[in-house]
């Protein structure tokens, strides 16, 4: 077994469709944007818009850090660049926890899905719906273990369908009401920011979880193709926009088509809901079904990639074992990763299904990995901006893109983590801050192989 991954696999429109991916459009809708109607109520499309800034400027971060240090390990190898072991060490774990934590989120609603397709009264049942999940997460992690290129292909067939029936259902749905079946008129006073102190931090964490995952594009860097400049940095970057424009039409459709307090109950699959009220019929909720499993497949893909690659990098450097830091001869993967993970995925997913409802699932995981990811993207957004701090001698354009705005974004990202802690119930922090300081108990600060130098920006 070798330490390199396979070089020259995936092309650029490959790693757009991987962003995309990673966000999940469908999935996102259907298991979110009904928890953010409920905490911002008609101010959800400006939370989706306004609090896509931050992110944004996150991803002009990873951006401008792929830029000059390309690395399967991403923020953690950034992190520990530009600020030494400790701070790398904890942003490569609070992404390994919140890949955890989402092996849940991701896998109840493919169960919930599939069942949808057969008798969507079962829905509900947790036992059911968590153990359906469970045999697509392995599923899914067999065909990560064949190989990238193979996950690759996948990936963009399923993404490129999930994406057109999307557009589809979005469509219906305001032919639907610009023909006089609107049940709330579209406002522009939607997009105003009158926000209850309560709702602000929730309404941002939710929509943190929302666009996390574009961010696998560069997890992916050692194994995509240099015929452009910076590839896997721009595909991340660009695929975001791709996310925003699903998840506004989306978020719209939904406050137009039903009551706020409906459509705050939609918590399986609000694509399905939109889909009936848009008119399409059977046909539109087996579409919708459809799109719900594609999306839920293709995150799950793209969550546990990461979590492979980020657990390899920090094997590699021998941060956490180096067992790990190994890549199977034949299929150039780290196989050594996704075993841990599909053993220790089954038994968080065997875990959620004593809990009350699937509602408190989705609820208490959402929470838990979005302060994760306000962490460790916060992190990356700091490193940016530090490692860019004297390129305004150069260039005004680089030390505000490099700079100032993966700064500004950081800071945002972390304060709302910090503050929104208060407002969780038990379960959720001795998931999301429990899980994080569980990290100090496996830090090795002797082990590192190397530490690589932080280089000054030219």
């Amino acid at each position: 077994m070798s330490d390199k991954l396979k070089a020259n696999s995936l092309s650029f429109f490959e790693s757009i469709i991987m962003g995309v991916a990673g966000s999940a459009p469908g999935f996102s809708i259907a298991v979110a944007i009904s928890g953010l109607l409920a905490t911002a109520g008609f101010f959800s499309p400006n939370a989706v818009l306004v609090f896509a800034l931050p992110m944004l400027g996150v991803a002009l971060a990873y951006k401008g850090l792929n830029r000059k240090f390309p690395n399967a390990g991403a923020a953690y190898e950034w992190t520990k660049i530009g600020f030494g072991k400790l701070p790398g060490y904890f942003s490569g774990w609070a992404l390994l926890v919140a890949s955890m934590v989402f092996m849940v989120t991701g896998s109840v609603p493919l169960g919930t899905a599939t069942i949808d397709l057969v008798d969507p009264s079962f829905a509900s049942h947790v036992l059911l719906t968590t153990g359906i999940g469970a045999i697509w997460f392995v599923g899914i992690g067999l065909v990560l273990i064949a190989g990238i290129e193979i996950t690759s292909r996948v990936q963009v067939l399923m993404s490129s369908v999930e994406l057109l029936i999307l557009f589809a259902i979005s469509l219906a749905a305001f032919v639907r009401t610009a023909t006089g079946h609107a049940l709330n008129p579209f406002s522009w006073s939607w997009f105003g920011f009158r926000y209850s102190r309560a709702s602000f931090a929730s309404s941002a964490l939710i929509v943190v979880f929302l666009y996390w995952g574009w961010d696998v594009t560069a997890n992916l860097s050692e194994e995509t193709r240099n015929d452009r400049p910076n590839t896997a940095g721009n595909g991340g970057f660009l695929s975001v926009f791709v996310t925003i424009a699903a998840f506004a039409a989306f978020t719209a459709a939904t406050l137009m088509l039903f009551s706020l307090r409906d459509a705050s109950g939609f918590s399986d699959n609000l694509i399905y809901d939109v889909a009936i009220a848009a008119g399409l019929g059977r046909a539109g909720g087996y579409a919708a079904a459809l799109a719900l499993i594609l999306s839920s497949i293709a995150t799950l893909e793209t969550t546990m990639l990461q979590f492979s690659r980020t657990l390899f990098a920090m094997g590699r450097d021998r941060a956490l074992p180096g067992y790990f830091g190994k890549v199977h001869a034949r299929t150039v993967t780290p196989v050594r990763t996704m075993y841990l993970l599909l053993a220790v995925g089954l038994a968080v997913i065997f875990a959620s299904s004593f809990l009350p409802s699937i509602d408190s699932i989705l609820a208490d995981s959402v929470n838990a990995i979005a302060v994760q990811v306000s962490y460790y993207y916060g992190l990356a957004g700091l490193v940016c901006a530090w490692l860019y701090r004297g390129s305004y001698r150069e260039s005004r354009a680089t030390f505000l893109q490099y700079a100032i705005v993966p700064a500004l974004s950081a800071i945002v990202l972390i304060t709302l983590g910090v503050y929104a802690i208060s407002t969780f119930n038990a379960t959720t922090r001795i998931v999301g801050i429990g899980g994080l300081i569980a990290g100090i108990l496996f830090f090795r600060p002797g082990g590192y192989r190397r530490l690589t130098a932080a280089v000054p920006v030219s």
